[in-house]
């Protein structure tokens, strides 16, 4: 099974930036990785994705324009970038990588990391 692991989160003010890092080890195969995260009491909510074989990116309309995912195929980390943070945006982020075009139902997800956004 693939494992995959974020950093990066923290406190930042309203309007601040912060980029996010998961790194993935294993031998499988991965079609597509993303980004989800989950404020208490809330549901998972999709953020964005990327798909590895010819970089299509796809973003939640909440995020649109202000955050941005990238991926280091080398490396097999992918990054999310986030400019002009809201306090909305605090919650635990979560980093997920699928060999399913289709669903994150079989996916695997890291620990999460807490990004709060004051004011």
């Amino acid at each position: 099974q693939v494992q995959v692991a974020e950093s990066g989160g923290g406190l930042v003010q309203a309007g601040g930036s912060l980029r996010l890092s998961c790194g993935r080890s294993g031998h499988t195969f991965i079609y597509r990785m993303g980004w989800f995260r989950q404020a208490p009491g809330k549901e998972r909510e999709f953020v964005a994705s990327i798909r590895w074989s010819d970089d299509y990116i796809y973003y939640a309309d909440s995020v649109k324009g202000r955050f941005s995912i990238s991926r280091d195929n080398a490396k097999n980390t992918v990054y999310l970038h986030m400019n002009s943070l809201k306090p909305e945006d605090t919650a635990v982020y979560y980093c997920a990588a699928t060999d399913d075009g289709r669903t994150w139902s079989n996916a695997s997800w890291g620990q999460g990391t807490q990004v709060t956004v004051s004011s």
